[in-house]
């Protein structure tokens, strides 16, 4: 491996706007004592490097932190900026929501190995949705990342679109995204 490069870089995108929770940093909200992002960084703790788009939280992990600029322009505009974050470029990208509490490092680990033989693979719920859950050959992706005027508000879907993504179905409940207060609720009864 050569210096400038590192085998599993992680992005966490951090940096949405909350609105059906009133606009609260979700990186900091806590569920069973701990933060969203202490969740999302044991899911990736086998990367190398980490990078979180969005507001400093505290953490004793080893992260970047940063923004996409303009701010607000939507994951796809996050997961570039993230990319370009990198001080070593990953051979390997893991990308996580921090709203994915239940995503794991075995969940991790599954994407990895089903996307083999693809430019990537992405979690999918019971519906068959995809979700912020992925790992993605940034090679694959910079070749398909549109000019940088374009990037802001670009739908995710449509930047990964042309790429061929295996879809991993999700086991119990590992989909389960905190979009409001009452999927925090579920999560912490469950």
């Amino acid at each position: 491996m050569s210096p400038s490069s590192v085998a599993l870089g992680a992005i966490v995108l951090a940096g949405g706007t909350a609105a059906r929770m009133g606009g609260v940093d979700k990186a900091s909200i806590e569920l069973g004592g701990r933060t969203l992002l202490a969740w999302a960084l044991d899911a990736v703790v086998d990367a190398g490097e980490v990078v979180v788009l969005g507001d400093w939280v505290p953490t004793e992990r080893p992260v970047t932190f940063t923004r996409e600029d303009p701010a607000q322009g939507g994951p796809a505009a996050g997961l570039l900026a993230g990319l370009d974050a990198f001080a070593r470029s990953p051979r390997e990208l893991v990308v996580l929501a921090v709203d994915m509490p239940r995503v794991t490092m075995r969940t991790v680990a599954r994407l990895r190995d089903s996307a083999r033989g693809h430019d990537g693979a992405v979690l999918c719920d019971g519906d068959g949705r995809r979700q912020l859950a992925m790992v993605l050959d940034p090679a694959r992706l910079g070749a398909v990342r549109p000019p940088y005027a374009e990037e802001h508000g670009l739908p995710l879907r449509r930047l990964l679109a042309p790429l061929d993504l295996a879809e991993m179905a999700a086991v119990g409940d590992e989909a389960h995204d905190v979009d409001g207060w009452s999927d925090l609720r579920d999560l912490a009864g469950s």
